[in-house]
């Protein structure tokens, strides 16, 4: 029998970005919510990432359309500004949301249930 919050989860599932399920893309995607237009350096640092991590990543998350790069100069130095392009912050905001309705759900599912006898750890019943 499933319970409401199975099906509740289920649905909630879809909404989830799939993109956005791996730590580091998510990492990156919220770093850049809270900016616009970051420079390549202060986001691997913040992430404590190698430059190739970061920028295997932003290319996935680029070719998404979830991420916008400019790349230009400082003087004689190159660099590279990262973007969260609106397409990226729907997409971060939709999966949020989804997990904090699984988070909801689960706890609301919690708060409700009745165990049929007292259980106490380290005894047996």
């Amino acid at each position: 029998m499933r319970g409401k919050a199975a099906e509740v989860t289920a649905a909630v599932n879809s909404a989830l970005d799939q993109t956005l399920l791996d730590p580091t893309r998510l990492h990156i995607a919220s770093l850049l919510a809270g900016t616009r237009w970051a420079e390549f350096g202060f986001v691997r640092t913040e992430l404590g990432l190698s430059d190739s991590a970061l920028s295997k990543q932003l290319t996935n998350l680029q070719k998404l359309g979830y991420v916008e790069l400019d790349k230009g100069y400082v003087g004689k130095r190159p660099r590279t500004w990262v973007n969260l392009s609106e397409s990226g912050r729907t997409a971060l905001a939709a999966h949020v949301a989804a997990l904090q309705d699984i988070a909801a759900t689960a706890a609301a599912a919690g708060a409700q249930h009745q165990p049929g006898a007292q259980h106490q750890p380290g005894k047996q019943q």
